[in-house]
Order: C-alpha cells, then sequence, then structure tokens
C-alpha cells in the first residue's frame, strides 16, 4: 500500500487546512464555537478523510470515506459564502479557498473514478 501522503489531492487539501486556519483567526471572537469552528472542522475533515480511507482494506471502504469527504468539503464551501455574505473574509481570501475548494473537488472526482475503475 502507497503512502496517502504521496497524494497530490491529500498534500493540496493540507493547504487548504492551513490556508483556511490563517484566513478564519481574525473572525469575531464569539465565532470561535460557532463559524470559525465549523469552518476549521470541515477542512480537516477533509484529509483527513482521505488519509483514513487509504488506510481501509477495500476500495468499498475508501470510495466510503471520499464520499464523506464531498460531503465536507461542499459543506466548507457553502460556509466560506456564509463567512465572505457577512464580510468575515475578504473577497481576497475567499477566492482563494473557494477555488482551492473546488480544485481539490475536481481531483477528488477523478481520484473516485480511477478507484471505481480498480474494482
Amino acid at each position: 500500500m502507497s503512502n496517502f501522503r504521496k497524494l497530490i489531492i491529500w498534500q493540496k487539501a493540507m493547504n487548504l487546512v492551513t490556508k483556511t486556519y490563517d484566513s478564519t483567526k481574525n473572525f469575531p471572537k464569539e465565532e470561535i464555537f460557532g463559524l470559525t469552528s465549523q469552518i476549521r472542522r470541515c477542512s480537516v475533515s477533509i484529509p483527513s478523510n482521505i488519509a483514513e480511507g487509504h488506510g481501509r482494506e477495500s476500495n468499498k471502504e475508501y470510495l466510503r470515506f471520499l464520499n464523506i469527504l464531498i460531503g465536507s468539503l461542499f459543506e466548507l464551501q457553502t460556509q466560506l459564502e456564509i463567512a465572505k455574505n457577512i464580510a468575515y473574509l475578504t473577497d481576497e481570501d475567499f477566492n482563494t479557498l473557494y477555488e482551492d475548494s473546488r480544485e481539490i473537488e475536481r481531483m477528488l472526482v477523478s481520484f473516485i473514478n480511477k478507484i471505481k475503475d480498480r474494482k
């Protein structure tokens, strides 16, 4: 079994987590247990599900984790839009995070199809 750390999608997801933490560090303090926490947890879930699924014994199990990941990714995209709409994120930060998440989304769809083809 290869190392999940070598997967470009995992590396990009890890970079997204770092950018997300940086972009949310100046959110209002009253949001620490609200939107800040939710956005951060979603972003952390993305590389975590790649890693956890990679450690499973079957492609079926791996695909289950990748499908969970899609949900987290869409949830993150929604929360980023909310943060932009209420002016917690600048347009520049939003665009960077959103485009990074869309790139991961495209890579994920391709990755899922590749795993499905290995069945």
